[in-house]
């Protein structure tokens, strides 16, 4: 019911900052809580954030709370990952993802729909 396309991937330096944009179809984005996600090579796919319904509640994980800031414009039907201060440990591939639960989670497995990732580099 859902397509979900990410876009702003690329290559930046250390320190530096990126925005990434997932953009949703379909009529229904609203209801979805909406997460992101990444995954290096060989590694397994980490919880990044994850936005509630209307915005109001976001929520991150460890190492990169402080540095990154989920966002959503419903009126869009986009998300968006603000990262900042980036660190070459965060280099990854980046999903965007959307959960059909009222309350935002942090298992992947729990999430419906899942965008084709967009790659972020950071060098030292």
């Amino acid at each position: 019911q859902v397509q979900l396309v990410e876009s702003g991937g690329g290559l930046v330096q250390a320190g530096g900052s990126l925005r990434l944009s997932c953009a949703a179809s379909g009529r229904t984005f609203s209801t979805y809580t909406m997460g992101w996600f990444r995954q290096a090579p060989e590694k397994e796919r980490e919880f990044v954030g994850a936005i509630s319904r209307s915005g109001g509640s976001t929520y991150y994980g460890d190492s990169v709370k402080g540095r990154f800031t989920i966002s959503r414009d419903n009126a869009k039907n986009t998300v968006y990952l603000q990262m900042n201060s980036l660190k070459p440990e965060d280099t990854a591939l980046y999903y965007c993802a959307a959960s059909g639960r009222l309350v935002p989670t942090i298992a992947p497995r729990t999430y419906d729909y899942w965008g084709q990732g967009t790659q972020v580099t950071v060098s030292s």
